[in-house]
């Protein structure tokens, strides 16, 4: 599949105005300053269609992107470390948890995580909080342009490793992705058009 085009539709925090229609969505989130921003822009093929920040936690609301005028993409707030308060972060959780548990077009999350270090718990809970809530998703591990391949190899295994012996029986589904380098790129969104004809079947 190529984007054809991708478009800024809406941003609010409150998932009863998200877009009424039907269209599937699918969900990118992860801890802050993972490289979600760059990762949609690459994808899209768009410069600045997600806004990029030095600073982490720039992403404060839900952000609808409709993509070849058939789905959406949806760009969610940061978890885990962002400058905000405390009552903004709880803003966060709420309306994110009402996003994942609430919204019947969702598809599929893709959860972002820095190729580059061990194992956070936060990204573990919030993993968990998904197969709890039986929500499909992928892992995306990002970066990988900033490891050398057999570095990379061995970071993506230790992860395996640590997921199995936890709470999972099997390695979710991931992918390895670099935004400069557009490592993923076409997995990705192939990924998305495989899952999107087989909702056009069923």
């Amino acid at each position: 599949m190529s984007i054809k085009t991708a478009e800024f539709l809406v941003s609010n925090s409150n998932v009863a105005k998200c877009p009424k229609n039907n269209l599937p969505e699918y969900a990118f989130i992860g801890r802050s300053n993972v490289g979600k921003s760059s990762l949609i822009n690459m994808l899209t093929d768009r410069k600045n269609l997600a806004k990029t920040s030095g600073r982490p936690g720039k992403t404060q609301l839900i952000n609808h992107f409709i993509i070849n005028q058939s789905w959406y993409l949806v760009d969610l707030p940061g978890y885990g470390y962002a400058r905000v308060s405390k009552k903004v972060k709880k803003e966060f959780q709420k309306f994110i948890t009402q996003y994942f548990e609430e919204r019947e077009q969702l598809v599929s999350a893709f959860v972002l995580i820095d190729c580059r270090h061990e194992p956070q718990p936060i990204d573990k809970e919030f993993m968990e909080y998904l197969g709890e809530k039986q929500i499909p998703f992928s892992i995306i591990f990002t970066k990988a342009d900033k490891l050398k391949p057999k570095a990379l190899e061995r970071n993506i295994e230790n992860y395996k490793q640590e997921l199995l012996a936890g709470a999972w029986a099997e390695m979710p589904n991931y992918f390895v992705s670099s935004a400069t380098s557009t490592t993923g790129k076409d997995e990705i969104i192939n990924y998305i058009e495989q899952i999107n004809e087989q909702l056009k079947e069923s």
